[in-house]
């Protein structure tokens, strides 16, 4: 354990005048080797204490859940970025951060926590076309439509209030149900190459995204959009061609097990996650901290969002998957208040209250759990960012749908999550 001394934080003015009188009575004020003894002697007795790392105390193997991985650390490929929050005298908010096993050149499978900046770039297009003179909003309802037969694939959401797709109602249930059609549609509506493009002008280097979440996509050529406003299409985008040409290729990690599934057959073999989407924790974590803490970034590097579009961002990332009054979902019994809320409720349901709200945005897939999330505690005045991801497949197979999500990875992360906003508490 390091030891870290600060002599003038541990001696008061009452030690000091004594310290004072000894070297006078002594008479070796002038003998600097003699002081230098006494005060090497001093810092010892007075100054020194042995530095906290947090994760001593947060991965405490005690644990149960925690117990589970930390046997078998190789095989979880966990990583954590932990930010403790303190504000200063005018509010500012000043960071401490802590991580484990953190790598940005190691390849984790993100899955749907990309749903995070795409939702944000697809308020920041609507922006940019408002500033080109198109009236234009994120309630503006739109049409996807075929780019190869010109037919309307789709124009309507039965799940929401007047049944429109718009881009504030895709927005909703990314956050609340993590759902796939939205963020494929919100994929195509920005156009793969521009995603990237704004990604990496935005200063987040270590994150490619390629592809939608939906079974044999077309992720080169996206759809065609119409904006709709009293019936007059104000908004037409013709489909967008991808030339993008990127891969993980220069990350660790990238090939991973040691069979797959593929068309219902077994292929012997790893599995390369070569042209998957890739975000590394660091990047996720700032993305996260670009929305709840602009301020803290330059400006070239913040989103172009207005007050609005931060608050709406935070307001929907907070809720649960509960708290939506206009859903009409065909099975309500599918979801509950922590579906979409890993850190310290993961393993729980009906325990969530308003005293302790995580602004978020989980993924699930290819045996990868990953959380990004903002907490807050309101009644003890705690917030923190933490970031983490697991890898449970103990069969070492991917795409086979058998993983120890509910027996390891959700119990993982959730008692992660309390042991971080314990260590919050007592410190």
């Amino acid at each position: 354990m390091q030891i870290q001394c600060f002599v003038i934080k541990y001696l008061n003015i009452f030690q000091i005048l004594q310290i004072h009188q000894i070297l006078r009575i002594s008479r070796i004020w002038n003998n600097f080797i003699r002081v230098k003894r006494i005060l090497v002697l001093l810092i010892i007795i007075f100054g020194c204490k042995k530095s906290e790392n947090p994760f001593d105390f947060i991965l405490n193997s005690k644990i149960p859940e925690i117990r589970k991985i930390k046997n078998n650390l190789s095989n979880h490929e966990v990583q954590i970025l932990y930010s403790s929050i303190q504000r200063d005298s005018l509010g500012k908010p000043l960071f401490e951060e802590f991580s484990y096993n953190l790598d940005k050149n190691y390849y984790y499978y993100p899955a749907s926590t990309v749903k995070l900046p795409i939702s944000i770039l697809a308020i920041q297009k609507i922006n940019y076309l408002k500033d080109k003179g198109f009236e234009i909003s994120i309630n503006t309802p739109f049409i996807v439509i075929d780019s190869k037969n010109d037919l309307i694939s789709i124009n309507n959401d039965s799940n929401y209030e007047n049944e429109v797709l718009s881009v504030a109602n895709c927005i909703k249930k990314i956050f609340l149900y993590s759902d796939n059609d939205c963020y494929n549609y919100l994929f195509d509506f920005l156009g793969k190459d521009e995603i990237n493009h704004q990604l990496q002008k935005k200063g987040l280097k270590n994150t490619q995204i390629y592809h939608k979440f939906l079974k044999n996509s077309d992720n080169l050529n996206s759809w065609r959009f119409l904006f709709i406003s009293n019936r007059d299409t104000i908004y037409n985008q013709n489909s967008i061609k991808s030339i993008l040409n990127n891969s993980n290729k220069n990350l660790k990690s990238v090939i991973k097990g040691n069979k797959f599934i593929y068309n219902n057959q077994l292929i012997k073999g790893p599995f390369d996650f070569n042209y998957k989407n890739q975000i590394s924790i660091r990047d996720l974590n700032d993305i996260l901290k670009r929305i709840i803490f602009p301020e803290n970034f330059q400006k070239n590097e913040r989103f172009d969002l207005q007050e609005s579009d931060y608050n709406f961002l935070k307001y929907w990332m907070s809720r649960t998957s509960i708290e939506d009054n206009n859903i009409n979902m065909i099975n309500k019994n599918k979801y509950w208040d922590s579906y979409s809320k890993f850190f310290i409720y993961g393993d729980k349901k009906g325990e969530m209250n308003d005293a302790i709200r995580i602004s978020n945005k989980v993924g699930m897939a290819y045996g990868t759990l990953t959380d990004v999330a903002y907490v807050r505690d309101k009644i003890n005045n705690i917030e923190f960012m933490l970031t983490a991801t697991i890898l449970v497949n103990d069969n070492d197979t991917f795409n086979d749908d058998i993983y120890e999500y509910d027996s390891k990875g959700i119990p993982f992360l959730s008692a992660l999550g309390r042991q971080v906003l314990k260590y919050e508490r007592k410190n």
